[in-house]
């Protein structure tokens, strides 16, 4: 009869553990650094493991031409290819935290328990 709330018990319990490894996760991600850049380099953009952007490096010359039409167009740019690189990270130690079992819908949930979005 009380054989269910053990197994509930244990489902919760393996959820705090797995949501301690998340916020670790997490913290971890924090120190990584990825690199997104648009215009052959002209425009970087530094963020860290999470998709925060960090830093923004732009190319002298690009600031010379004052072309702020062009500038408008790689800075989202590069942005966007930091963040997609900081989410293949995320994605990557994901795979770690969880044994390299690929389960849909797994990151989404897990980093809803870490209390931090992945992206």
């Amino acid at each position: 009869m009380f054989k269910g709330l053990g197994d509930i018990g244990n489902i919760m319990k393996q959820a705090q553990e797995m949501g301690g490894k998340m916020q670790h996760l997490n913290e971890e991600l924090k120190t990584k650094r990825v690199i997104g850049s648009a215009g052959a380099g002209m425009v970087e953009v530094e963020a860290n493991g999470l998709g925060e952007a960090i830093a923004v490096r732009i190319d002298a010359t690009l600031i010379e031409k004052q072309d702020r039409e062009l500038l408008e167009d790689l800075l989202p740019a590069a942005i966007n290819s930091a963040r997609e690189k900081a989410q293949a990270l995320h994605a990557e130690q994901m795979q770690s935290l969880t044994g390299g079992i690929n389960l849909p819908g797994m990151s989404e949930l897990l980093g809803g328990l870490g209390g931090d979005s992945p992206t």
